[in-house]
């Protein structure tokens, strides 16, 4: 059994080490709802650019939405278990941060190097959904949307549509055109016409631009919290045996 004195000093440590869990839990619960947040805005903003890439890359989302979640949850249950000054609880939560540690880095880094792909990936696709394209499909749907917000036409340029079967039948898109009052469906089907009508610069070089900056965007914020359930894992941890031994210390 130790000295009173002894005791007495470790009690302001663990009482310190509390305070600073505690405010790192609710830092921690406030970077999940950002990742939820993030989940969110890349689920409605980059859809229908992540379709055109890979289908993979379409349940990046949903996996920040779902981490975010857990870490909400998990969030609370750090200020629980510090509030308790239960050491099997805190050795569950520093756990579960090292857990998603590794997740979080292992997502930031798939995430910074798949930005560097996306040129070569987007090019063969976006040209494949424009020779396919049909108006009414999925792929079709996110071609059209990228063309309206992005104010491009084609893969390269406007031209591209020439070749295609649409081009045929209906002419280049109407999602090509840079204002629909002046657009004509006789216009968009004389490619020398459409030149005064339709947007001129390709889509490629555009939304590369934007999913690039989109998923650095996206890896920084997962690399950043990642590195920070390191301070976690290490108070969870120090906590837990500060607590163990005075425990055992009182005995």
């Amino acid at each position: 059994m130790s000295s009173p004195s002894r005791r007495l000093q470790t009690k302001p440590v663990i009482t310190c080490l509390k305070t600073f869990l505690i405010s790192y839990s609710l830092i921690f619960w406030f970077t999940g709802v950002i990742l939820l947040a993030v989940g969110v805005w890349g689920k409605v903003s980059l859809e229908a650019y992540f379709s055109l890439v890979t289908e993979q890359s379409t349940n990046a989302p949903y996996v920040l939405i779902g981490t975010g979640a857990v870490i909400v949850i998990f969030g609370l249950f750090g200020c629980f278990a510090t509030c308790r000054g239960s050491p099997w609880m805190l050795k569950m939560y520093s756990m579960f941060l090292a857990l998603v540690f590794l997740a979080e880095l292992v997502a930031g880094i798939s995430g910074f190097l798949f930005r560097h792909e996306i040129k070569t990936v987007l090019s063969t696709t976006y040209k494949d959904a424009v020779k396919h394209y049909n108006e009414t499909g999925p792929i079709s749907k996110a071609v059209d949307n990228i063309q309206r917000n992005l104010h491009c036409c084609g893969s390269d340029n406007y031209t591209d549509w020439g070749s295609t079967g649409y081009f045929k039948e209906r002419g280049i898109p109407m999602s090509c055109c840079n204002d629909s009052l002046t657009c004509t469906l006789e216009a968009l089907k004389d490619l020398s016409k459409a030149e005064k009508v339709v947007y001129h610069q390709g889509c490629v070089k555009l939304v590369t631009t934007v999913m690039e900056s989109n998923l650095g965007i996206i890896a920084g914020i997962s690399f950043g919290i990642a590195f920070f359930q390191v301070i976690g894992i290490f108070l969870a941890c120090c906590l837990s045996r500060y607590i163990t031994n005075n425990q055992y210390e009182m005995v």
